[in-house]
């Protein structure tokens, strides 16, 4: 029987370099707002979506960057986090955070119809321990607000009862804060699980698969057209129910492998079926580090090492890190996915004093590229961390 689970990002903090963002705007990033009923724990509400073919189209275009800020999971602060949104087709934007060897969670967002209506919808989700699940939200309000604009997201099935994200980008500025808010499936009122805020930066990288897919385009993709919904017996129903009430796809093993897990939760839209996607397999050789030593892995735009293996100088390459996930005790190989082509620097770093950021003492390796074509799949092996810093 297939159980709920609160789905948790897992996150890393980086010190070497923090974008500034205050506690209190990245908690109330929705600007001012009127009073909201609480409603009722595990109550549906109506979904109505926004036609953006009258407002809300531009939501597209604002929301692709490599965003590098503050994000608040929880109770957790974490001053550095990145997400990297780009194009992966005219009318289809992808990101996702590779948390480590657990898991990972991804948000795209993607023109569709649906009740009746051209919108858009966000699709939010991924991997984590061995549970595969997906949820499909519809946009449902555009408003112009505290100087911004604002943007909210709810459950497809469930509406703003079960689970919804919020969106806000302020006006004349490269600034963006994002919340999104949970049920557990309708346990409780919805509250807070994620609050980001950041600052786009480094926006070629967005720019390049924009003009190589042609986006961003009003239309919609094969396989991401829901006017007639979602087939009824794929969606999870929870347990102590008898329908579902949430637009969400769920599937669990003991092994932790998306391509099996994917097509198996009846998710109508699975990692195969992206565009432009691909792999990059990370295989290292530790050398003399020892195998219970933590090792954080890399994938960014810039160097983050010298030719001979020391941290570089230039402390703005350390944002335009992209993905950083901590691997798993002795663990000497890691699959990273859903990866959009490009060259990178891949940064193996052995995590010496444990405090989950790079730092003095901490050892490395020189400087190693790889670069990802469309739908590619490489592999590149680290074999020469042996610098300490």
């Amino acid at each position: 029987m297939k159980k709920a689970i609160q789905f948790l990002s897992i996150s890393v903090v980086l010190s070497l370099l923090i974008v500034a963002c205050s506690t209190d705007d990245i908690r109330n990033i929705a600007g001012s707002t009127d009073p909201v009923d609480p409603g009722v724990p595990g109550q549906v509400t109506e979904v109505n979506p926004v036609d953006i073919t009258i407002d809300g189209f531009d939501f597209m275009e604002k929301m692709q960057g490599h965003w590098v800020g503050d994000n608040l999971v929880i109770n957790q602060e974490y001053p550095f986090f990145a997400w990297d949104y780009r194009a992966i087709s005219p009318s289809h934007i992808f990101g996702i955070h590779e948390g480590g060897s657990g898991g990972n969670l991804f948000t795209s967002f993607f023109v569709t119809n649906f009740k009746g209506k051209r919108t858009i919808m966000a699709r939010n989700g991924g991997l984590l321990n061995g549970i595969y699940r997906t949820s499909y939200f519809v946009m449902d309000k555009v408003e112009n607000r505290d100087n911004s604009r604002y943007y909210r997201f709810v459950d497809a099935r469930g509406g703003d009862g079960i689970m919804f994200m919020e969106i806000r980008f302020p006006n004349n500025s490269n600034n963006i804060y994002f919340n999104s808010y949970t049920s557990n499936l309708g346990d409780r009122i919805p509250n807070r699980h994620m609050t980001f805020s950041g600052v786009k930066m480094h926006p070629e990288l967005a720019q390049e698969a924009a003009d190589a897919t042609g986006y961003p385009q009003n239309i919609v993709d094969a396989g991401l057209d829901f006017a007639d919904g979602f087939v009824e017996e794929y969606l999870y129903v929870k347990d102590g129910l008898t329908e579902a009430n949430s637009a969400t796809f769920l599937a669990l093993q003991e092994t932790n492998d998306v391509f099996e897990l994917a097509p198996q939760s009846g998710d109508p839209y699975t990692i195969l079926d992206h565009p432009r996607l691909g792999v990059i397999q990370v295989n290292i050789n530790r050398g003399d580090v020892p195998a219970d030593q933590p090792l954080q892995l890399y994938l960014s735009r810039d160097p983050l090492t010298d030719e001979f293996g020391y941290f570089t100088a230039d402390v703005n390459a350390f944002n335009t890190i992209l993905h950083f996930p901590i691997l798993s005790n002795g663990e000497n190989e890691f699959l990273m996915t859903y990866m959009h082509p490009g060259t990178y620097y891949v940064t193996i770093v052995a995590d010496m004093d444990g405090d989950s950021s790079i730092s003095e003492g901490d050892i490395t390796h020189a400087q190693r590229m790889v670069t990802l074509s469309p739908l590619g799949q490489e592999q590149i092996t680290i074999d020469n961390i042996n610098v300490q810093n």
